[in-house]
């Protein structure tokens, strides 16, 4: 099967009303809605690196739109439409249905297009998708805007996923194989939080982001951090290593003041949401318990470990 075949039997759905051209020509063509910014993301996935090589086609499909939509989430944006680089080691039926059956189950589900991409032969599994989204001009909710004594919040649970990667076969396996991007969250934080990121490589290390940008400290209490219980019958340290570094959460990490939590308590969100500390003046992040300092050596997700 050629490559335009693998395109028109798998990646080709009847074009939407809203893209002007998509799959099937050298470009795709949107038209920007008015008053309105582009906001563009991409992430590669590689097989045996950023998911385990017995993965499901279909958790790979789902878990390839899923993390760009984050992305655009972490920004406040509205997520549009994908484009999808896939390299395959050979042509699988089998594998190709299910992959694109899970690619679509996200699209779907968070009103996202296939517009275009392109298809190759590899030795290796890879798949990078490029997500693209709208969000009113000057809205965009950027790393670098976080204050002083702003609260540190956290959506959803921290840890989860890190911890199904080591216990494969764990309930929590599926919170590594089909992360929630929080779209909707992160619209509701437009004019709130001052500064957000997703949590990709970790709370501490993706935390860590936001304070160099915004030129502040952290203060985190160990004590609230959103754990699922089947963490909890750990010893705190693991606890803390898996929430804190153990990555590929997609939670949306913000900042914002106490006012404005408020009126987003007030919106009702649909995922919950934990303050677990504040801005600080001081550089760098301390952790503390019960009032007593607890010095932490983390490291988060290394891309070239």
């Amino acid at each position: 099967m050629a490559e335009f075949s693998i395109i028109d039997t798998y990646f080709n759905r009847q074009q939407q009303t809203d893209v002007d051209l998509g799959v099937g020509d050298d470009s795709a063509l949107l038209t920007p809605p008015p008053q309105h910014q582009l906001v563009i993301c991409a992430d590669t996935l590689v097989a045996g690196r950023h998911f385990p090589s017995n993965t499901s086609a279909h958790a790979i499909g789902w878990k390839s739109v899923a993390v760009n939509l984050s992305d655009i989430a972490a920004m406040g944006a509205t997520p549009h439409s994908i484009l999808l680089a896939l390299s395959l080691p050979q042509i699988d039926h089998d594998w190709l249905k299910g992959f694109s059956q899970g690619l679509y189950d996200c699209c779907d589900q968070f009103g996202v297009r296939l517009i275009g991409g392109d298809t190759t032969q590899s030795p290796h599994l890879t798949l990078s998708v490029t997500a693209l989204g709208w969000i009113e001009t000057g809205q965009a909710i950027a790393r670098s805007g976080a204050q002083l004594d702003d609260l540190i919040v956290v959506s959803g649970t921290v840890g989860d996923a890190a911890f199904g990667l080591k216990h494969l076969g764990h309930p929590l396996q599926q919170r590594l194989d089909y992360p929630t991007p929080r779209c909707e969250l992160g619209e509701m934080l437009k004019g709130l939080a001052s500064s957000m990121i997703d949590v990709s490589d970790g709370l501490a290390q993706d935390l860590g982001h936001i304070l160099k940008a915004s030129n502040v400290g952290a203060c985190i209490d160990l004590a609230l951090l959103p754990i699922d219980n089947a963490l909890k019958a750990l010893s705190e340290q693991e606890q803390w290593k898996y929430a804190l570094a153990g990555g590929d959460d997609y939670e949306l990490c913000f900042t914002i003041s106490m006012q404005n939590y408020q009126k987003l308590l007030q919106l009702q969100p649909h995922v919950k949401t934990t303050i677990i500390g504040k801005i600080t003046q001081q550089c760098g992040i301390t952790f503390e318990k019960d009032g007593l300092d607890h010095p932490l050596q983390l490291q988060g997700y290394q891309h070239f470990a």
